[in-house]
């Protein structure tokens, strides 16, 4: 029954989003930010899939998590420094790991920068055709 519920509250969000003119915009929006890429001489496929990802997070009320916002910061005000893992380190729960944990962590933490500065040059890369 509860999925029933979420598939009709789904519904009803989508139609207000079709009444408000939210893909109207949307299209609008798109056309504008591929237009400006190919006029920057961007690549445009990837203007759009960055634009989908945008309009997917706003669809679905997605905020920036804490770990992207931290290395959001310290690449806005160091730029890209050979000790980011180091810097991102919880060291008071570094302390608490054996060898292996700590490798684990560490390797983890590496990713999840990857990912958060892959990001954040995507973001750059598109947010100026905004």
């Amino acid at each position: 029954m509860s999925n029933t519920c979420s598939l009709r509250e789904e519904a009803r969000k989508a139609k207000n989003r079709i009444k408000s003119g939210f893909w109207a915009e949307c299209k609008e929006e798109f056309t504008e930010t591929k237009e400006k890429a190919r006029e920057q001489g961007l690549n445009e496929s990837k203007a759009g899939r960055y634009f989908k990802t945008q309009v997917e997070a706003k669809i679905e009320g997605r905020k920036e998590d804490e770990f992207y916002l931290k290395v959001k910061e310290m690449l806005l005000t160091e730029g890209e420094v050979s000790d980011a893992i180091g810097r991102l380190t919880d060291k008071a729960y570094y302390e608490t790991l054996s060898y292996e944990e700590k490798q684990r962590y560490t390797l983890s933490l590496s990713e999840k920068y990857l990912r958060a500065l892959e990001k954040f040059r995507a973001e750059c890369e598109f947010e100026c055709l905004k």
